[in-house]
């Protein structure tokens, strides 16, 4: 039945489904035996995943509002996630609280009439689906099957007149033209005018937003078919899913972000490597071509097919191979600037430099070859060319300028990020992260608020006011994204000294989240931030994930050694227990590896300031 339901979705168009289709492709080039439609659909290490709410890159679950359900909920079998899509919509979205509540507690269900416990029991007594209005409609009110699907469209469509009509009918019943009974009512079957109106108040509530369940079932089965890739097999699905987006600058960031959070290396672009696409390797993810600004398609098919003629062994040969295949100057310093041409084992300074005179020494080379000349003494099979050309002597750019020429053309930083060197001032407590302000689900609940971030600045604008003082619109940015500073002039008199492109700051400020849901920090205090790594400035302390927990027998310590679970590793985990006045280290098999995700996953739990990492 599900399996219909995917074919259904491919009209739709989803992205998902090609992700879907990539990642299988990739798992059969080492394991032909694989079939996506014959995986364990109640699969414990990925409801584990979910309940734990690592859901970046899963269909229908990314966002922060479902992460927070799903880690409420704990789901169990495709059941569960096809009763949370359903939910998750403004409708229904009231009965999340009493959902989970009667799911962990059975003995909370109530329900307002006996009749409605076989209808209801599969949602905890919650009304989930169209189908179930349905059947309530059959039940208890004796209508036909025709009767109730006309209702079922009714709110399929928003139609509350019609919904309306029926309260009278359901409640005391009707009849046909002719006398005979066209449905019973609620009262003639043993349930009193008051509960009949409450449950149809319910239902008339719910019916503006209700999924089918058929529906739902598909959206899950897809959804849970990305969850188990990412699952089991991350790295040839997150490839998957970062091809999927090439032309998305903001998802590339937050996925590949994602990958490093979880240990995969995502590796630069290589000419000798790398396909179309990202591709999934042994050591990482390798960067896909196309995802390089100034590469065109036709460039990257030609690049591809080329290869299949023998390795390039410098760019000489590169750029000689490739010469009329849309190879022009723009081109070349885009694949020099990302790190394409890094295998020749020359410096990007000594390429960048060297790239013009290079390009025509191989035009040179290409016409005299057209031109069919031969000098005096060449023969038949061989015609030496002097191309005059050898790459300049010159030493490497600094690190800063590396990275700022892989943004240039790709849109983000591959082999670094210049807050790395900053990671002692990003750990202080408190700071929030650009994933905080950007992420629509959950950015309203900081709306107003005052908030404290180091970032890089990377853009600046000025403006004139009214008064013809000097104002500044700040892009800056983390490892995660980029937002806009708003500094008025006061401020800006202060601070313009500070403000340069490069710059590592503290900045606090007041957040603003417009209706269109663009967001801006309104800056209230700025300063320079110094170098330093967390290991130049906690050596003295043991390297590990401290923890301050009221004891060992608390829900917070059970909850949190299940988050830690899925994280195992060699990171030793400290607890500073209160009622005993002491801290514990965990034995080795409890001890994790850390990531973002697990970091801001405790600190939701635990609250920041009973959460640090010492690298």
């Amino acid at each position: 039945m599900l399996t219909v339901f995917v074919t259904y979705h491919y009209f739709l168009g989803l992205r998902n489904l090609t992700v879907i289709d990539d990642t299988v492709k990739m798992i059969k080039a080492d394991n032909p035996e694989f079939d996506i439609t014959k995986i364990d659909l109640q699969d414990k290490a990925t409801m584990k995943m979910m309940s734990q709410g690592l859901t970046d890159g899963v269909f229908q679950f990314e966002s922060g509002g479902m992460r927070s359900v799903l880690q409420s909920f704990k789901p169990e079998k495709i059941e569960d996630l096809i009763a949370i899509i359903s939910l998750y919509r403004p409708g229904p979205m009231d009965s999340i609280p009493k959902y989970i509540k009667n799911r962990h507690n059975p003995s909370a269900i109530k329900y307002k009439t006996e009749l409605l416990r076989p209808i209801l029991e599969v949602t905890y007594g919650c009304v989930v689906y169209q189908e179930q209005v349905m059947q309530i409609f059959r039940e208890l009110a004796g209508y036909s099957l025709g009767r109730a699907d006309i209702v079922r469209r009714a709110m399929s469509k928003k139609k509350h007149d019609v919904m309306e009509k029926e309260r009278h009918a359901f409640i005391y019943g009707d009849k046909n033209p002719d006398g005979t009974v066209a449905c019973e009512g609620c009262v003639s079957r043993g349930i009193s005018p008051k509960v009949a109106e409450s449950i149809f108040d319910e239902m008339t509530a719910f019916s503006s937003y209700a999924f089918n369940k058929s529906h739902a079932a598909a959206y899950a089965y897809v959804a849970y078919q990305t969850a188990y890739l990412k699952c089991h097999y991350e790295k040839q699905y997150m490839s998957a899913l970062l091809t999927s987006v090439l032309d998305d600058g903001v998802k590339l960031s937050k996925y590949i972000a994602e990958c490093q959070k979880n240990g995969i290396k995502v590796l630069p672009p290589d000419v000798n490597r790398s396909n179309r696409g990202f591709t999934a390797t042994e050591e990482g993810i390798r960067f896909g071509l196309l995802a390089v600004r100034n590469i065109g398609v036709n460039l990257v098919e030609k690049l591809i097919a080329e290869r299949q003629n023998g390795e390039f062994s410098s760019v000489y040969d590169f750029c000689t191979r490739l010469y009329g295949n849309d190879l022009n100057r723009r081109a070349a310093e885009s694949l020099i600037k990302c790190g394409a041409f890094d295998c020749f084992g020359n410096t990007r300074r000594q390429l960048l430099q060297g790239i013009e005179p290079l390009m025509k020494a191989v035009e040179g080379v290409k016409r005299y070859s057209a031109g069919g000349q031969m000098g005096l003494f060449d023969t038949a099979e061989e015609t030496v060319v002097d191309i005059g050309y050898t790459l300049p002597e010159c030493d490497e750019m600094p690190q800063f300028e590396l990275l700022q020429g892989e943004k240039e053309v790709t849109g983000m930083y591959i082999s670094g990020h210049p807050l790395y060197e900053y990671s002692a001032a990003m750990s202080e407590k408190g700071l929030v992260k650009t994933f905080d302000l950007l992420d629509a689900e959950t950015n309203h609940k900081l709306d107003g608020k005052f908030v404290s971030m180091v970032v890089m600045a990377s853009k600046l604008r000025r403006k004139q006011t009214k008064s013809n003082d000097t104002m500044a619109f700040l892009e800056v940015e983390d490892m995660y994204g980029s937002v806009n500073v708003l500094v008025f002039p006061k401020l800006y008199a202060e601070h313009q000294h500070l403000m340069n492109v490069g710059s590592v700051l503290k900045i606090s400020g007041r957040v603003s989240v417009k209706e269109s849901g663009e967001v801006d920090l309104v800056c209230s205090k700025m300063e320079q931030v110094k170098k330093g790594t967390v290991n130049e400035t906690k050596r003295k302390i043991r390297k590990g994930l401290y923890l301050k927990l009221p004891s060992l027998d608390s829900d917070e310590y059970k909850k949190a050694r299940r988050m830690m679970d899925i994280f195992k590793g060699d990171v030793p985990v400290i607890v500073k227990v209160n009622d005993i006045g002491k801290a514990l280290v965990a034995p080795e098999n409890r001890w994790v590896t850390v990531g973002e995700s697990l970091l801001r996953d405790l600190e939701e739990l635990l609250g920041q300031d009973n959460v640090k990492y010492v690298e």
